[in-house]
């Protein structure tokens, strides 16, 4: 028999003892993201794998309050024109190279000048920027923006490495390289995101797992049962009707926070041929559909009352909420007057709508209420990466889609309704709606931008390029092993300070 020798012995107990004490977090999604680019991105579920490998300049507190991330503090000039910003010294990008006032101005130029970025709208205030010194950077505006600042609380804040961003090209987002609490390990589409904890990161001992996995699972119930059985940790968007279900449940937790953003209806007036039928050309069809929708009746069928009903980027609650512009009762003989002014008899629309079972509900109780409007609505699922995808190439007449909702006001509606919006697939464009929203950017006076905003929404309730919905509750439910987690309005899942039990 051989004799290992006592120091391998020792060793390999040593590599036991810490395998068995590796902790890997498991969290189930609603959906697949789509490509891991910050700036290429789009997907909700992306920025909740951002959450852990991407930080970002500022981050928001629970309370929406902005606060330093990688940036530790901010000044503006008098003339509200230039922002100075100071940086933390003692980060590091996944792949050791440092991060610096260089690598700020490096990632603010991706986002304006990379043709595929969707974060152009967001940063189009930056005129340039100045390096001071390595923890110094002076960002200048061509006009005054108020939200600057929460735009760098996302995806226009989120950190690339310079030297991985310049080697891989647009293949970056398969392999992305920031410099947040976990690095990239892998990922197979459809089925999982691996990540794995950064040793370096300044702020490491604040973040328990070894390594975290995302499993995309776009059914509510198997999702839902995948936690149960204990092969997943944790799983986003609960489905409002299994509340009852997993409070009453002891081995399980929940946790609730009102979302910032919405659901709609988004129409293809001007992205490609699909937009020259009736709903695209002609917003009296729009607002005829519209008409046939009960708000209220959504809520209480598919969601059983938790969500609310609305018809603005903003929820009833919220500050930026148009008054004058309630949400709307059903009218159905209105509607059908509608069609009749348009001479458009019985019009014939597709609503694609992402796999997920509860957004197809959603897309039926419209297709039902409809169908007594003299509207025929035909349901195609798709999986939601190639749904996105086909908004973008304008291969959609309406497509169910929300948004998860942004600090600024602006986060909600300014890309989405002007003419050179990033994520504006309806490519509606009214230059009076683009001269209001600017205008909203440059103020600082909350009174001044709600008038511009609540002008903007007039026109957008008449036109209906997205036709609202209703506003969502983010919900989670947790294994009962898990402790030290916080919701947030966002529905973003921060990973400082969780733990789990073995």
């Amino acid at each position: 028999m051989k004799i290992r020798p006592i120091t391998t012995l020792a060793a390999t107990l040593m590599l036991t003892t810490t395998m068995a004490s590796a902790q890997d977090l498991r969290i189930g999604l609603a959906e697949d993201p789509d490509i891991l680019d910050p700036d290429q991105s789009r997907t909700f579920v992306g920025r909740i794998v951002y959450a852990s490998v991407c930080d970002k300049l500022v981050d928001i507190t629970p309370d929406l309050e902005i606060i330093p991330m990688l940036a530790t503090g901010w000044t503006w000039s008098d003339d509200g024109m230039t922002m100075t910003m100071t940086l933390r010294d003692d980060v590091t990008f996944h792949d050791g190279e440092p991060f610096n006032a260089e690598a700020v101005a490096y990632n603010i130029n991706r986002s304006k000048t990379l043709d595929e970025s969707r974060r152009k709208s967001e940063v189009a205030s930056i005129s340039g920027t100045n390096v001071v010194d390595d923890t110094t950077i002076e960002i200048m505006l061509s006009n005054p923006d108020a939200t600057l600042l929460a735009q760098f609380a996302d995806r226009s804040g989120m950190m690339v490495s310079p030297k991985a961003a310049e080697e891989m090209g647009l293949e970056f987002g398969a392999a992305p390289v920031c410099a947040g609490p976990y690095s990239f390990t892998e990922r197979v589409q459809q089925d999982r995101i691996v990540l794995t904890k950064y040793a370096d990161y300044y702020n490491a001992d604040n973040f328990a797992f070894d390594s975290v996995t995302f499993l995309p699972i776009t059914d509510d119930t198997v999702r839902l049962a995948n936690l149960r059985a204990g092969d997943v940790d944790m799983i986003e968007r609960l489905a409002a009707t299994d509340v009852a279900s997993v409070s009453a449940d002891d081995n399980l937790q929940l946790e609730q926070a009102v979302s910032l953003g919405y659901q709609g209806l988004t129409v293809n007036v001007a992205n490609g041929e699909k937009a020259g039928g009736p709903f695209g050309s002609d917003k009296r069809v729009r607002q005829a559909l519209s008409m046939a929708i009960d708000r209220e009746i959504i809520n209480q069928v598919v969601f059983e009352g938790a969500f609310a009903a609305g018809n603005q980027p903003y929820p009833p609650t919220s500050p930026w909420y148009n008054s004058d512009i309630p949400v709307p009762a059903r009218d159905v003989e209105g509607a059908i007057a509608l069609l009749a002014e348009a001479g458009v008899e019985n019009p014939t629309v597709e609503i694609q709508v992402s796999t997920n079972p509860v957004a197809q509900q959603v897309v039926q109780v419209v297709q039902a209420m409809a169908s007594e409007a003299g509207i025929t609505v035909n349901v195609v699922a798709k999986e939601f990466a190639t749904l996105l995808s086909e908004q973008s190439a304008g291969n959609y007449e309406i497509s169910q889609v929300g948004w998860s909702g942004r600090v600024d006001p602006d986060g909600n509606i300014h890309q989405f309704v002007t003419c050179e919006g990033g994520i504006n697939d309806s490519k509606y464009c009214n230059p009076e709606i683009d001269n209001l929203l600017n205008a909203a950017r440059t103020s600082n006076d909350p009174a001044t931008r709600k008038e511009s905003y609540d002008a903007a929404l007039a026109i957008l309730n008449d036109d209906k390029p997205l036709i609202y919905l209703y506003h969502q509750t983010w919900i989670w439910a947790l294994s009962d092993a898990i402790s030290g987690y916080t919701p947030y309005p966002d529905g973003m899942i921060r990973l400082s300070g969780v733990t789990k039990s073995e």
